[in-house]
């Protein structure tokens, strides 16, 4: 990822607690940039290892989205993906805990990017 400085290189993971040992480590060029999943209230201390990651940009993946999450501290977050669970045993996800979030990251001045509302047939709708 470093040699190929001409391309964008996003990378995710839900084992924020193995990133936080090994990020150090790395060489994070501004070609790289750090995604954590977090997929509700339950997990949100893989956002604090994700904040002291020194990428480029640090995106916060809230897919699938499967509970709400009030009170989001978006402190050096720099970008809010969320979308719901896909398939045929997808669980709902329900518009409140969307515009919440929304209506949080507008208030921190994060972007935020509304991906799907998931379920079978994946029907792609404004929030």
């Amino acid at each position: 990822m470093k040699k190929a400085h001409r391309h964008r290189f996003q990378v995710l993971t839900k084992q924020s607690g193995r990133l936080a040992e090994i990020a150090p480590s790395l060489d994070w060029t501004e070609n790289i940039s750090m995604e954590v999943t977090v997929e509700s209230s339950a997990h949100t201390n893989r956002m604090d290892h994700l904040r002291n990651v020194d990428s480029a940009i640090r995106f916060l993946s809230l897919e699938p989205l499967l509970g709400p999450m009030p009170d989001l501290n978006l402190t050096r977050i720099d970008w809010v993906i969320v979308g719901g669970e896909s398939g045929p045993k997808s669980r709902p996800l329900k518009k409140e805990w969307v515009t919440d979030i929304q209506k949080q990251c507008r208030r921190a001045g994060v972007p935020f990017f509304f991906k799907q509302w998931g379920g079978v047939n994946n029907n792609y709708k404004n929030v």
